[in-house]
């Protein structure tokens, strides 16, 4: 199993880096994790955006989910536009949300009706069942946010991948993640956040949940580019004691063996 991160930026993009999303693949199998703004155009280099077998949407906020809106336009009008539509997977209230936006965007001779279905094959996940998707197997697991949102354990042949999205301090996440091969975790603040609308974890905390997981190794994303890298890093690198790396666009990590390289955008 392989991850392709496209963008790792907290709530606003950071320099040359977009939101959150993260490109899976295992055998003939390719999913995308969250589409945050700025993400759409590494996706393009990658990889010609009809060959995705799913996305999965962890939920709905804006920095995980606004590139759909641009997908939609090139599914719908971009050169080689056919009748396929590519399966979104929402979190449960997330049909709603995509109904508020269409109701917003259409225009002209657009409907609201199928803005998004013309080109989206529209479907919930069900949290409290497996979702398979090829040959991987995805689990969720709710984290402590200030609107519903699903942490992801994906699964194919002994490897293991967690996506932990946004989330505060949630003792579950730590035994959701037991044994990871990689997990992905936020690192968003500074200094821990304190009273009834904690939603979001510092580097230590990060590096500290990973270690509790017994992970084998960890990549920090959702970050401001303004706290450091090399800081993220080393905080935590602290808490955990394993391998860290820090989301950057094209970074391609290996999930079984945590070995991270550098990748460029290449030809489709």
């Amino acid at each position: 199993m392989e991850v392709l991160v496209l963008g790792g930026s907290a709530a606003s993009p950071n320099p040359g880096q977009g939101c959150a999303g993260y490109l899976v693949t295992h055998g003939s199998t390719t999913i995308l994790l969250d589409c945050g703004p700025g993400t759409l155009p590494v996706l393009r280099a990658a990889t010609d955006v009809r060959a995705i077998d799913a996305i999965i949407i962890s939920h709905m906020h804006a920095d995980h989910m606004l590139d759909l809106v641009p997908l939609r336009y090139g599914l719908k009008y971009g050169p080689g536009a056919t009748a396929y539509r590519l399966p979104l997977w929402l979190p449960p209230d997330g049909r709603e949300m995509l109904e508020r936006l269409a109701a917003a965007l259409a225009i002209g001779r657009e409907a609201v009706t199928d803005f998004f279905e013309s080109v989206f094959a529209l479907a919930a996940y069900d949290p409290a069942s497996p979702l398979r998707i090829g040959d991987l197997t995805i689990r969720f697991q709710p984290t402590q946010h200030p609107v519903p949102c699903w942490a992801m354990r994906i699964e194919a042949e002994g490897q293991s991948l967690v996506y932990l999205a946004d989330t505060g301090p949630e003792a579950e996440l730590a035994r959701f993640a037991e044994g990871a091969d990689l997990v992905i975790c936020e690192a968003t603040l500074a200094s821990p956040e304190l009273g009834s609308t904690v939603g979001h974890l510092t580097p230590q905390q990060a590096g500290a949940l990973a270690a509790e997981a017994g992970a084998r190794s960890l990549l920090l994303t959702h970050y401001w580019v303004e706290l450091g890298p090399d800081r993220l890093r080393a905080d935590a690198a602290d808490a955990f004691g394993g391998p860290v790396l820090v989301a950057e666009p094209y970074l391609r990590i290996g999930v079984a063996t945590g070995a991270a390289a550098p990748d460029t955008p290449g030809a489709l």
